[in-house]
């Protein structure tokens, strides 16, 4: 039998139900799902140190267990010193089991590891089912050694469902046990 994430089984099994219950779908298609979760890091000091980029590549490599790549600038801004086609970023796009592998670490793992931790806000939801979710320090994550980390930094994690509202896909995202703050 072939390995099924822990997360992918949950949502065949009780998150379709639990959503279908609750706007009443009448097909098991019309379900919401989560199709993708990407994660960008910004690193502006990049202009002057070529090695930062390789440092963002390495760690975010490292957090998902799938091959980051850098990201370059589209265009000349003289005020940041920066030419077009500069790397300034690094990001990685999660789909299918390492998707599912990568939300049961961050659920788990991760943010139980953030200081004061209380829930995260609601608001990051850009009305078309998208959930933004800002990450202030890489250090939170287990696979990260403190000691070899160089400069602390944050990420950005972006949650792509399939959902039309954001009301849906908040439904999705905490039965999927993403720990939203309750008002």
């Amino acid at each position: 039998m072939a390995y099924v994430p822990r997360l992918k089984q949950e949502y065949k099994d009780r998150v379709v139900a639990a959503l279908k219950e609750e706007f009443g779908y009448k097909n098991v298609m019309q379900v919401p799902k989560l199709e993708k979760i990407v994660l960008s890091r910004g690193v502006g000091a990049a202009v002057s140190d070529k090695k930062l980029i390789d440092y963002a590549v390495e760690e975010l490599t490292k957090i998902t267990g799938q091959k980051a790549v850098s990201t370059i600038s589209k265009k000349d801004v003289a005020t940041f010193k920066l030419r077009k086609g500069m790397p300034i970023g690094a990001k990685v796009t999660l789909r299918g089991e390492r998707m599912y592998e990568f939300l049961d670490r961050l659920v788990t793992a991760a943010l139980p590891r953030v200081r004061d931790f209380g829930g995260i806000k609601a608001t990051g939801f850009d009305g078309r089912g998208n959930y933004n979710l800002g990450v202030t320090e890489q250090i939170i994550f287990p696979e990260i050694d403190i000691d070899k980390v160089n400069k602390i930094s944050g990420m950005d994690i972006t949650f792509v469902t399939t959902a039309k509202t954001d009301k849906e896909a908040q439904s999705l995202l905490a039965e999927l046990g993403l720990p939203f703050k309750k008002n």
